[in-house]
């Protein structure tokens, strides 16, 4: 059929990654009014989805080396689903603990996955796609966050909100992925399971990072920051993460064509500068308006960050692109998931405004450091 093609098939599972962590993004004021959690207790949770994602790519990083990208991403999606359904079901503080562990793994897994099987598909292609993979998964997290304000406006309740799109995504997802697909399939190599980076890796998982704490603390903390600072209301607090990943969107989608003109690190440190605006903005901001430009400026200045990292990573000669990818992701999506709760931690301590401070310094960190994303063979 004319829609299973290899490349859509990715591109349904980055919009499906994206839209299941947008669906929990929106709905996260009205869990910790549920289980009345105050700002440490949320982070505290939080990094239990941490942990998760953590543990899980080293393991994912094997399990693709040694199956293939291709189907160990379609396996993985399957548990990512259903992991979204426990977070909106669990009765209790401990049981959410548990589903955000395995929602964490499953998300970090799928992630180095799909993220593999994209660099194939982007090889067999012959020219600069990646970026347009990653513009697929903010869309799919920007509608669905979009979607939660439709939802909150008309009285649906997280159980029934996250069962029935999780079902819905996942089956059209897995339909569109089945397309035929030889993935690659490396050697094990010596060293541990935990995969961290060394050399020039450490620098470009260091940018992932600096970029991924930015996403994740606007995913898990822009709503809570807009409804308790600014006094949004939580229909109006949805749009923060909608308007930063309706940037991001934009800005991958001409991502690829900016690489090519004017190469990945000159585009890195304009992207790292356009950041700290945008972050700057948000923290002086005093009214809504204010607020969302922010937002939009941090989600174009963090657009091009991890398809160039992943590229990078997935060319360096020295290790095999699932070991690579993972080690990568280890750095970067940790700043993805342990930098909210650190920003829950600063916020009990002092105020979310100067929490979030900590996003400018990242900010500078990625002009700092862009050399690093130059491919080994440019």
């Amino acid at each position: 059929m004319p829609f299973r093609t290899p490349r859509l098939a990715v591109v349904a599972m980055f919009i499906l990654n994206g839209a299941l962590l947008g669906i929990w993004a929106s709905r996260i004021p009205a869990i910790a009014a549920t289980h009345d959690l105050s700002p440490n207790l949320l982070g505290l949770l939080l990094l239990c989805l941490a942990a998760g994602a953590i543990v899980s790519f080293p393991l994912a990083g094997r399990m693709v080396d040694s199956f293939g990208a291709a189907p160990v991403t379609r396996a993985i999606a399957i548990t990512y689903c259903a992991a979204l359904i426990l977070l909106g079901i669990a009765p209790n503080i401990a049981l959410l603990a548990v589903a955000l562990f395995l929602f964490g793994m499953a998300h970090g897994a799928m992630d180095v996955s799909m993220n593999v099987w994209a660099t194939e598909v982007e090889k067999a292609a012959g020219k600069p796609i990646m970026a347009s993979f990653h513009a697929m998964f903010s869309l799919g997290a920007g509608t669905a966050a979009a979607l939660g304000y439709v939802a909150i406006k008309s009285g649906i309740g997280v159980p029934l909100h996250f069962t029935a799109l999780s079902l819905a995504l996942g089956i059209a997802t897995l339909s569109v992925a089945s397309a035929p697909w030889q993935s690659q399939r490396s050697a094990a190599q010596p060293g541990s399971l935990f995969a961290f980076p060394t050399g020039a890796l450490v620098f470009v998982g260091l940018i992932a990072f600096a970029s991924a704490m930015g996403e994740g603390a606007v995913a898990d903390w822009g709503a809570v920051y807009l409804n308790s600072s600014l006094r949004a209301t939580e229909a109006q607090a949805t749009l923060g993460y909608s308007a930063f990943s309706i940037a991001i969107f934009a800005m991958r989608l001409a991502a690829d064509r900016l690489i090519r003109h004017f190469g990945a690190v000159k585009t890195a440190r304009s992207s790292g500068a356009v950041a700290l605006i945008g972050v700057l903005m948000v923290v002086a901001s005093q009214n809504l308006g204010t607020a969302l430009l922010g937002f939009g400026l941090m989600g174009i200045g963090y657009a091009v960050l991890f398809p160039l990292a992943f590229s990078r990573a997935a060319a360096d000669p020295t290790i095999s692109p699932g070991r690579a990818i993972a080690s990568v992701a280890t750095l970067g999506y940790g700043g993805l998931l342990l930098g909210p709760p650190v920003i829950g931690f600063i916020a009990q301590a002092s105020s979310l405004r100067l929490a979030l401070l900590t996003l400018a310094v990242l900010a500078f960190l990625i002009v700092a450091f862009a050399q690093h994303l130059r491919k080994p063979d440019a």
